[in-house]
């Protein structure tokens, strides 16, 4: 099994005492407690977010290459392949109690911006409006959001606007920069500058809170 650390002074996954003390009521049920671990397992992506997999297993069977640390009493096992993209990341209650269960609160975000395998052809224009319909789009759908072309200027800098429940999304600039820009510029090397037109003050569906 994987080495178990007693403290870890920055953990992959944190845990607030809120969240700790809702697992622990559920680890405790359990026959064999003490041996007993949370293993938190990213599985996949769902729009702009990660998919997690919160189970409870064997300390013991913990794979070799896992991440296995002590948070108060509970032992937490992150598989090697969810290390990267955990990092920082924090098990926590809902906002609203009332939604009950737990969520993660991650930093870090799945590359479900970049370009699918499409086919881009004709003007600049036509490529980036090819590219925003065909790849980028899709995902924001996820969150009733979308992206559309605005302008050439300069006959190499393109202009988007972000609307829907992108915008006035506190985190919707970043999602244009690091999303929408890399893909577009990935995408079609003639592209020298991606500007983003979007009014972030304004909006009524921010798909971030």
């Amino acid at each position: 099994m994987a080495d178990t650390d007693t403290e870890t002074a920055t953990p992959i996954l944190d845990i607030t005492e809120a969240a700790l003390e809702k697992v622990m009521e559920i680890r405790n049920a359990e026959d064999d407690a003490e041996q007993t671990g949370l293993q938190v397992r990213i599985v996949g992506t769902r729009g702009v977010e990660y998919d997690y997999d919160l189970s409870l297993e064997t300390i013991s069977e913990a794979p070799d290459d896992a991440s296995v640390y002590v948070i108060g009493e509970l032992t937490v096992i992150i598989p090697a392949d969810s290390v990267e993209d955990m990092a920082g990341a924090t098990l926590d209650i809902p906002s609203n109690p009332m939604q009950g269960g737990l969520v993660i609160r991650n930093p870090n975000r799945p590359p479900v911006l970049a370009p699918n395998e499409v086919e881009l052809t004709g003007t600049i224009e036509e490529k980036v409006t090819q590219l925003l319909d065909q790849s980028i789009n899709p995902a924001l759908a996820a969150h009733g959001g979308f992206a559309s072309l605005v302008k050439i200027e300069n006959e190499t800098e393109v202009h988007v606007l972000m609307g829907g429940g992108c915008q006035g999304c506190s985190m919707s600039a970043m999602t244009l920069t690091e999303g929408i820009k890399t893909s577009i510029m990935e995408s079609i090397p003639e592209v020298t500058e991606v500007i983003d037109a979007t009014d972030h003050s304004s909006g009524e569906n921010p798909y971030y809170t």
